[in-house]
């Protein structure tokens, strides 16, 4: 049952939160953060994506507001530092950011860049890391199969844990897969989870070593425990550029997984240069806390975004709690 609209919308606030660096194509970072029974949760689908997508990321807000959160089998949770496409000697300043992560993931095939760009930033991030530290490239599903094994094969001295979502359909991921099975380098699928109407096809076709599962997307926790239950995959819990707020929920999600072999891409608060809290969930000693997370009034009202911004999130989520209610 959902709760009632007037209810999700009785203490909704969006805001508009800059980042220290651009990432995804944005500056700044919009979201709604709401307050229901069980504590403050978050609405935060990126702006180009329809009612349809947006409304599953209504439903982990309600999911983690409304209900009681699933019993946490860790307190704290390992986490991963995130590298924009940034220049190589860029690299040093902006995992500083994360204190004691051992891990970092790198975005590679940005827009307007080349492969020498992507081996220049993993070779980066390898040396300040060193030997002992774990590197993981994404690609959110920019290369063709050919381009996919090329750029492979050129990242694969710097010792990768895995490659994240080299290509974008399932088909391209499963022969990718089997291209490069020889160099050891595991396959790990983001947006052919998040973003499928099967988020099990993947698995099923065999095209991915590593799910990624983020809490929003997916629709909310209990939803991301089956979908790692039924896929019998390890998975990573990543966030989608959250508020602390959704970083919360992912971590709680994280602590609920029976297994979690690998560190977690939910350090990204480290990414904004502002939050709604006074405590923001940032990366200590490589890890995060698994806790709910108490807003600041004052930066709710400094963050406000104007009127009109306002207006346009509130009427999508009650779009989307249409679409919600509709399936009901």
């Amino acid at each position: 049952m959902l709760p009632p609209l007037a209810d999700v919308l009785a203490d909704a606030h969006v805001v508009a939160l800059p980042l220290t660096t651009r990432f995804r194509g944005l500056d700044v970072r919009e979201a709604v953060v709401l307050r229901g029974p069980e504590g403050w949760t978050e609405f935060s689908p990126f702006v180009e994506y329809d009612d349809e997508e947006s409304a599953a990321w209504l439903a982990a807000a309600i999911d983690f507001g409304w209900r009681t959160a699933a019993p946490a089998r860790r307190d704290e949770v390992r986490v991963n530092a995130t590298l924009p496409a940034v220049r190589p000697e860029d690299v040093p300043g902006v995992l500083a950011r994360f204190p004691g992560c051992r891990t970092v993931k790198v975005k590679v095939a940005e827009r307007g860049q080349g492969l020498a760009d992507d081996v220049a930033r993993v070779a980066a991030a390898r040396a300040h890391l060193g030997p002992e530290g774990r590197v993981r490239v994404d690609a959110n599903g920019a290369w063709n199969v050919d381009e996919a094994e090329r750029a492979i094969h050129a990242l694969s001295p710097f010792d990768l844990e895995y490659v994240e979502q080299p290509c974008g359909s399932v088909d391209e991921l499963a022969e990718i897969r089997q291209r490069t099975k020889y160099l050891g380098i595991p396959i790990a699928a983001d947006e052919s989870v998040r973003k499928a109407s099967d988020p099990l096809r993947v698995a099923r076709a065999e095209a991915a070593d590593v799910l990624l599962l983020k809490a929003q997307p997916l629709g909310g926790i209990r939803r991301s425990l089956a979908l790692a239950a039924e896929a019998g995959l390890p998975v990573v819990v990543s966030s989608a550029l959250d508020t602390s707020i959704g970083i919360s929920m992912g971590a709680h999600l994280a602590a609920a997984l029976p297994e979690l072999e690998y560190d977690c891409g939910l350090g990204t608060a480290a990414l904004l240069a502002a939050d709604v809290t006074e405590q923001p969930l940032l990366p200590v000693d490589g890890a995060i806390p698994v806790r709910r997370v108490e807003v600041a009034p004052e930066l709710l009202e400094r963050h406000a975004t104007d009127p009109e911004r306002e207006r346009w999130w509130l009427d999508r989520l009650e779009r989307c709690w249409q679409v919600l209610d509709d399936r009901v």
